[in-house]
């Protein structure tokens, strides 16, 4: 069994900074891809960056050049530095695992909230 735990949402104004953190445990296949989604009220989840374990990164447009995601040393970690937050920022983040690029994540953390006040 796979669980995936995640800390670090919170409030934050307009311009500020956030890191979001993930750890998985349990059985992991050696080569995976961690990162984030998120949801916004009304809207579909939607990928907001990931990272293979050779170090491959994907981004959304509306993050790249603020948001950086990041894997620990044990590679069953994951980060989101998240800088310049913006309102629209605002949604339940979502750490994920899948076995590759192409994959739909097999494993969700319970999500972590993050608010961004004008």
């Amino acid at each position: 069994q796979v669980q995936l735990v995640e800390s670090g949402g919170g409030l934050v104004q307009a311009g500020g900074s956030l890191r979001l953190s993930c750890a998985a445990s349990g059985a992991i296949f050696s080569r995976n891809v961690m990162g984030w989604y998120r949801q916004a009220p009304g809207k579909q989840r939607e990928l907001v960056a990931h990272m293979t374990t050779s170090g491959t990164t994907t981004y959304a447009d509306s993050v790249k050049g603020r948001f950086t995601v990041s894997r620990g040393n044990a590679e069953n970690t994951v980060y989101l530095q998240m800088n310049s937050l913006k309102p629209d920022d605002t949604a339940v983040y979502y750490c994920a695992l899948a076995a590759s690029i192409l994959s739909t994540p097999l494993y969700w953390g319970q999500g972590t909230q993050v608010t961004v006040s004008s």
